[in-house]
């Protein structure tokens, strides 16, 4: 990330995108996964605040967030949400198919992470096994099974 960006704060103007997503039933479970997301874009002022929004309506407020930082198109770090701020941290060790998000009060959400350009049947169900508490898989051995699934069928 370029060193401008690097303490940055994002307040988004309007009402957000109602974000593609799929939680689990559980407000914060010991599961894999707590659900999984299918943003439409890499473009993370357009993709976050719908996001976050739902999130926080799920599970209260949402401190901090962890992205890849090459799986996203320029960042920032803090983004406003409502009356709070939710700071953003992007590592390139991060894993892509993977969102961390930290509540207030320090429970840990996964989140599998759709990529944009992925067909509607296979990022629901690959939303939809994310969101499964009874899932073991980790988001990229979701993402890979659903591929193998794909290329076996053709």
């Amino acid at each position: 990330m370029p060193a401008a960006a690097r303490h940055t704060t994002f307040i988004p103007a309007g009402s957000s995108v109602q974000p593609r997503l799929s939680l689990s039933s559980d407000r914060v479970s010991r599961a894999v996964l707590n659900g999984g997301w299918w943003p439409r874009s890499r473009d993370p002022a357009a993709e976050l605040p719908g996001l976050l929004a739902a999130m926080t309506d799920h599970y209260g407020p949402i401190r901090r967030l962890i992205l890849n930082s090459h799986a996203w198109d320029a960042g920032f770090d803090r983004l406003v949400v409502g009356s709070g701020t939710v700071q953003v941290r992007w590592f390139s060790t991060a894993e892509p198919s993977l969102l961390v998000a930290i509540t207030e009060p320090g429970d840990q959400v996964n989140l599998l992470v759709v990529p944009p350009a992925t067909s509607a049947v296979t990022a629901r169900t690959a939303m939809a096994k994310a969101a499964d508490p009874a899932n073991r898989l980790h988001a990229p051995a979701i993402l890979a099974a659903l591929s193998n699934a794909l290329t076996d069928r053709g």
